[in-house]
């Protein structure tokens, strides 16, 4: 399995996933520009848009990378991202971010649920994230999907905040109930 096995479009119940553009730079600008909500991200908070657009733009050597958005299906609105990573064969690390506006509705757990459900059909025997302790609502979510906190990791990563630890949380196919 891997994450380009995912595919391009997928839905769940309010949202419809494709795989994000350049030009998702404008709508997603909202949440990649927002300081409070990019605290617990792995970069600052992006200045403008056309960082945001640069941001966007990956290079061809990251090809077990694949991100979607998520789009709020009554709207149409641009509501956040969705990302996977092959950390090693048979294990896929996730990422999400939801523009603050669209938080407290089900959004994020509703798209993340519908990617590891992806994840595990194409075959991945585990599925793991990779939190800052401090980051309430993403660690909850997490907890409230099944994943597991394995580890606590000190001093993992030198952030725009400093130095932070790391929570590694996993989920094993067996473990899944979605």
């Amino acid at each position: 399995m891997t994450a380009a096995a995912l595919p391009d479009t997928f839905e769940s119940a309010r949202l419809r996933m494709r795989l994000q553009e350049v030009s998702d730079a404008e709508a997603l600008h909202e949440a990649y520009g927002d300081a409070a909500l990019m605290t617990w991200w792995s970069s600052a908070p992006h200045p403008s848009v056309e960082r945001t657009r640069d941001y966007l733009t990956r290079s061809p050597d990251e090809a077990p990378f694949r991100g979607w958005v998520m789009i709020e299906a009554a709207s149409g609105a641009v509501i956040g991202t969705l990302a996977a990573y092959d950390k090693r064969p048979g294990v896929t690390e996730i990422g999400y971010l939801l523009i603050r506006r669209f938080w407290g509705h089900g959004y994020a757990r509703e798209g993340v649920e519908r990617l590891v459900a992806l994840i595990f059909a194409a075959g991945a025997r585990k599925v793991i994230a990779d939190t800052d302790p401090d980051n309430a609502a993403s660690n909850a979510l997490l907890e409230r999907l099944g994943f597991t906190c394995e580890a606590r990791l000190r001093a993992e990563w030198e952030t725009h905040i400093g130095v932070r630890d790391s929570l590694m949380w996993g989920l094993l196919r067996d473990e899944w109930r979605g």
